[in-house]
């Protein structure tokens, strides 16, 4: 048990660690919080800081999904009853990092998808490959992230359902895609009002 809570605890810790913000300040003179969207996550960090430091924010916040549920995976078998309950508060524990971090007094945290992918790629790595597929095939057409990343969170609890059979994993899936879409509530105006910003178009 006391395994359990540590790594629950770690995934938190780890997950809160707002690599956007990190590495801007590292590598450039500007705060990430009062340019473009003000969002720390690698979309605007690629957006005001370039592309290197935008994936560089990308591989962080994936990581910081996957190693605390790797470990989880690692003390336990999801196939048993107890195990996937496990397995999903960890990765919610992660995902609950990113969005409200303890090291910037729970404000200033990013929208999570990043590092729910990396959670769900090692909870069901197949299921998180579709979710992938239907970000890219939304993208493109859109010219979108934010639309990539709301019908990848509404494909993921179906995939995981078809992939795992699992409802606890479902659910866990469910929780994050509301969290996801509760993160992107500005967006979902700006998408509504035409004025988003594209991906490619330097007018953004």
């Amino acid at each position: 048990m006391l395994k359990f809570i540590v790594i629950s605890l770690f995934a938190y810790l780890l997950g809160s660690i707002p690599w956007g913000i990190l590495l801007t300040r590292l590598f450039t003179s500007v705060d990430i919080r009062q340019l473009g969207s003000g969002n720390i996550g690698a979309t605007n960090v690629r957006r005001v800081a370039g592309t290197t430091l935008g994936a560089l924010t990308l591989a962080g916040d994936v990581l910081k999904g996957a190693f605390p549920v790797w470990l989880a995976l690692t003390i336990t078998a999801p196939n048993e009853s107890w195990g996937e309950i496990y397995i999903s508060l960890v990765a919610l524990a992660a995902f609950a990092g990113h969005l409200y971090p303890v090291y910037m007094k729970f404000k200033d945290g990013g929208k999570g998808v990043a590092t729910a992918g990396g959670s769900f790629v090692v909870i069901s790595p197949m299921a998180c490959a579709v979710a992938i597929l239907v970000f890219i095939l939304f993208i493109f057409p859109f010219n979108r992230v934010s639309v990539g990343s709301l019908a990848a969170a509404a494909s993921l609890p179906v995939a995981v359902w078809y992939v795992t059979g699992s409802s606890v994993l479902t659910g866990c899936a469910v929780a994050t895609a509301i969290f996801i879409y509760f993160r992107h509530i500005d967006n979902i105006k700006r998408l509504l009002s035409g004025a988003e910003p594209t991906i490619w178009n330097k007018t953004e």
